[in-house]
């Protein structure tokens, strides 16, 4: 769609994880420096990070089915690690705070290098901001480490719901004190660019078929005509005319 079909776009939010930022390569170099450090030997760390983020949507489910009371991802992520720990041979092997600290390894995600260099460009036009199931302090920490541009920060924490709950993109919405038409969501995920069209968002499709590696078993492509489809945040700039 040529830029002008945007004319009156006010606002672009963005899925984090997988979109932005490249979480599987990140745990993957984060996991093995670790293992260096501590002479750790024989974990496949790329493994080890796909199995941790695979706790990730069983976790919120039971916030989302009402089996569990609101409880924000950086729980539900060191109660995985609790899980995994002894399944790759880790279960003695760090401390309490150690155990803290590489919980924390998904507030230091990279994100791809497409990201920051389109995120620019498109808040020169637009205001950006993610759109996330992260905590705030999460996705705080994870901009102000990595250079993320945001003017500010939607976190799960605010409307205490998770993607795909229709108040998560309702809330945006109504923060930014817009119509829905106004907001494009941009995700790699198919799922969640279907949630936020039914709120009336507009959608762009950021194509990220290596963001799981071995366990991705969708999102190898668009699935519906959304307004944008791409293959990085930069062709998302290019095609919001930033």
């Amino acid at each position: 769609m040529p830029a002008n079909g945007f004319s009156n776009l006010k606002a672009v939010v963005f899925d984090t994880f997988g979109t932005v930022s490249d979480w599987r390569g990140s745990i993957t170099r984060m996991g093995e420096a670790l293992a260096r450090d501590k002479g750790i030997d024989g974990v496949d760390w790329e493994a080890f990070a796909r199995s941790w983020r695979a706790g990730y949507r069983p976790g919120m489910a039971k916030v989302i089915s009402g089996e569990r009371e609101w409880t924000t991802v950086d729980v539900i992520h060191r109660e995985r690690l609790e899980e995994i720990l002894p399944q790759f041979g880790l279960g003695d092997t760090f401390t309490e705070d150690e155990k803290a600290d590489i919980n924390l390894f998904w507030h230091r995600l990279d994100p791809w290098p497409d990201s920051i260099p389109g995120l620019i460009r498109l808040k020169s036009k637009y205001l950006i901001s993610p759109l996330s199931n992260g905590s705030l302090v999460l996705l705080a920490s994870m901009a102000k480490r990595a250079g993320l541009p945001w003017d500010f920060v939607f976190s799960s924490d605010m409307p205490k719901a998770y993607k795909r709950d229709p108040k998560v993109y309702r809330s945006a919405v109504e923060l930014l004190g817009i119509e829905p038409h106004q907001l494009m969501l941009a995700a790699a995920h198919n799922d969640d660019l279907a949630a936020a069209r039914t709120e009336g968002l507009r959608t762009g499709y950021i194509n990220r078929p290596t963001e799981y590696g071995a366990d991705q078993v969708k999102d190898f492509e668009a699935e519906e005509g959304w307004d944008v489809i791409t293959d990085s945040v930069e062709g998302l700039a290019d095609q919001l005319g930033c």
